[in-house]
């Protein structure tokens, strides 16, 4: 389908952008010329994992947001850490159905996982959907008790362009720019997983980055150079930052900032682990034999932040 953004004085305003639909599907029909044995990853059907799904966890002017929440069968006796999944699409498309898959191999795993829909450019542009993260951040906690979730224990992981987002929010916790500052629930989090997704719109790396991410941050590299480095994790990098694990496909564009972001962790002492997985594509976690390596560098990241 063709929309038209409304973007305010931004010259983006007056383009006609095509929203491809971002699924499981699409992603094999868009690589399986040149990846001709990949395999799409499919459900997880146990009798250990506990599914309650479209949960509304905020209103907005414009939407209803949901969230889906998987967590194993012994969550009911004994408290879990959580991992809140944020799903990919460019910041445009894409939906929390991406993630529920990887949601129930955590839980399988025994993690409660949280996959979150967020407000998508061409209904709200940055940083509303920052905002909405954050939001399921404290709807989480709040509702911790009634889960079991140890709110002491959570992960923000995020896929592509949600990768940018669960950085983002993982290293800028009760921020004044996003109005926390009255906020009685901390958005803090304990790690993040970043799975093929850049760190900085504005470092030398990020030349790539263009249009699509313009209509997410209400302008051009040039018109909104403010909300291009705002929205860069990479200037928030410090001595507070999560642990943090990096899941790469072999494409470099999607690395950008990576490698001195972890320099400045090396700088402070905080955990980091990298792992490429060689010749493979963007949105390599929704495809086999991809999504297992994924799936298993993740739990044991995981289990070494919380379990350990």
């Amino acid at each position: 389908m063709f929309v038209i953004l409304v973007l305010g004085q931004s010259t983006f305003a007056q383009k006609k952008v095509e929203v491809r639909p971002y699924t499981i599907s699409t992603t094999v029909e868009k690589y399986k010329k040149d990846y001709p044995f990949i395999k799409s990853i499919k459900p997880l059907i146990s009798e250990n994992i506990i599914a309650e799904e479209d949960i509304e966890y905020k209103e907005t002017a414009s939407s209803i947001l949901k969230l889906d929440i998987y967590r194993p069968v012994f969550c009911a006796e004994e408290k879990a850490p959580v991992i809140l999944l944020i799903h990919g699409g460019g910041w445009i498309s894409g939906s929390k159905e991406n993630q529920r898959i990887m949601a129930q191999n955590l839980a399988e795993n025994g993690f409660v996982a949280v996959t979150v829909a967020y407000r998508l450019s061409q209904e709200a542009v940055y940083p509303a959907a920052v905002i909405d993260i954050k939001d399921a951040i404290r709807w989480i906690k709040s509702n911790a008790k009634t889960y079991n979730i140890d709110s002491d224990k959570i992960a923000v992981l995020g896929t592509s362009a949600g990768a940018q987002l669960a950085t983002l929010v993982g290293l800028t916790p009760n921020f004044e720019i996003y109005h926390e500052q009255s906020e009685e629930i901390s958005s803090e989090v304990q790690a993040i997983v970043n799975i093929d997704g850049i760190v900085s719109f504005i470092h030398p790396e990020a030349n790539a980055e263009g249009e699509i991410a313009g209509l997410w941050l209400d302008g051009s590299r040039t018109e909104n150079p403010k909300n291009w480095k705002e929205a860069s994790p990479l200037e928030y990098v410090g001595e507070k930052t999560p642990p943090t694990l990096f899941i790469n496909s072999s494409m470099p564009r999607f690395h950008a900032g990576r490698d001195d972001m972890i320099k400045i962790m090396d700088k402070y002492g905080i955990y980091s682990e990298v792992h490429t997985l060689e010749n493979s594509p963007h949105s390599f976690w929704l495809l086999e034999p991809w999504f297992q390596p994924t799936l298993d560098y993740t739990v044991s990241f995981l289990n070494k932040i919380f379990r350990e």
